[in-house]
């Protein structure tokens, strides 16, 4: 075999495990994604492209029909409870080869305000983004505007979000903004927030950087702030 055909066949055999990884993740399918990883370190396949071009793909295909409305909340556990697999068996894959998970694209904490305790839809953004390759400092539920910015500077973060699922409870998402402003730490972070009450004159009004509907949106959010630092 030359050169040519052994590079074409490797390609072959990548392309193959990319479609059968992302086909994996849009079928909520744990037993053949795990099937495909294997089959990869067999191969000695790399698992980041795998990670990339193969399950985040099928991530993001699903939460793009998610926004669409074309999946619901069940559909979109069940996908990131299986990247959520995924990902920690890549991560542990490549720690016992020596190697390194890929460079997280950036830090984000997200919480849900103080005085609410809803939290499955920040629970989806937290597994989304992770699936995307940010590195998410998750802060639980009832968390206050003070615990956001002092673990955003505990961790080095870029970014901060904050759910807000009441309308008693947006207020919330005002302090983070205001106490940015006084301690002079505007500049240092872009913030975004969300929940059910939450619009985008909300967002201008208290200075927040951005507004996001779901999920699938807070990636695309970030991931066009990453591209333009």
């Amino acid at each position: 075999m030359d050169n040519l055909e052994y590079l074409e066949n490797a390609e072959n055999i990548s392309a193959g495990l990319y479609k059968s990884a992302y086909e994996a993740i849009v079928e909520f399918d744990e037993d053949r994604a795990l099937s495909v990883l294997r089959e990869a370190r067999d191969k000695n396949a790399d698992l980041m492209e795998l990670l990339s071009r193969g399950y985040s793909a099928g991530m993001k295909e699903l939460g793009d029909r998610f926004g669409m409305g074309e999946i619901f909340l069940p559909e979109l556990m069940m996908c990131t409870a299986v990247m959520q697999k995924v990902s920690a068996e890549i991560d542990r894959a490549l720690a016992e080869s020596g190697g390194a998970a890929s460079a997280k694209k950036a830090r984000i904490v997200l919480g849900t305000v103080a005085g609410d305790v809803h939290d499955i839809g920040k629970g989806i953004v937290c597994s989304l983004l992770r699936s995307n390759g940010y590195e998410v400092y998750d802060l639980g539920r009832e968390v206050p505007a003070r615990a956001f910015v002092d673990k955003a500077e505990e961790y080095g973060a870029r970014y901060i979000g904050s759910s807000a699922l009441l309308t008693t409870t947006m207020t919330e998402q005002n302090k983070i903004e205001d106490i940015l402003k006084k301690e002079g730490l505007r500049d240092k972070y872009k913030t975004l927030v969300g929940g059910a009450p939450v619009t985008c004159r909300w967002a201008e009004k208290i200075g927040a950087d951005a507004y996001c509907e779901d999920a699938a949106e807070a990636v695309a959010l970030l991931d066009s702030w990453n591209s333009a630092k």
